[in-house]
């Protein structure tokens, strides 16, 4: 459905911190299906943690947070400018069931729940195979910035 150049095109992020490397499907208005293959290669791997390679929590919300952006852009149908960024305004009730680690492939199924205001409103639930990695409730607005 959006491969990495059109994701590249959509979302201002860039390596390192760049999290959904394909979108699979995208239902305008409604939800986004987002996968990002985890690798050894990943920078946060050589401290998080040398022993035993986990992805940060954090992490998989910021991957959840980026498909949420691009169904949003898809949602207004905007391209996002140099003015523009999308920011966090909130996560609720984040639950983190299974370490993810090197090898992995997260595939994030993220569904507008309510928009108003400038603020949208999202469920994210991640999973690895058929097993939940990560769930929660984002909340993220769009700023014009100087």
């Amino acid at each position: 459905m959006m491969d990495i150049h059109q994701i590249l095109k959509q979302l201002p992020h860039r390596y390192p911190i760049l999290l959904v490397d394909r979108v699979l499907e995208l239902d305008k208005g409604k939800s986004i299906k987002a996968l990002k293959n985890v690798t050894i290669n990943e920078p946060f791997f050589v401290g998080h943690f040398p022993h035993r390679p986990v992805m940060p929590g954090v992490l998989m919300l910021e991957a959840m947070a980026q498909a949420a952006a691009l169904l949003s852009f898809d949602t207004m149908g905007v391209t996002p400018d140099d003015k523009t960024v999308y920011y966090f305004a909130g996560i609720d009730g984040a639950r983190f069931k299974r370490p993810v680690e090197p090898g992995d492939q997260l595939i994030m199924d993220v569904t507008l729940e309510r928009a108003k205001a400038g603020i949208f409103k999202f469920k994210g639930v991640t999973r690895v195979g058929d097993q939940i990695a990560c769930e929660a409730e984002l909340m993220c607005t769009m700023r014009t910035i100087a």
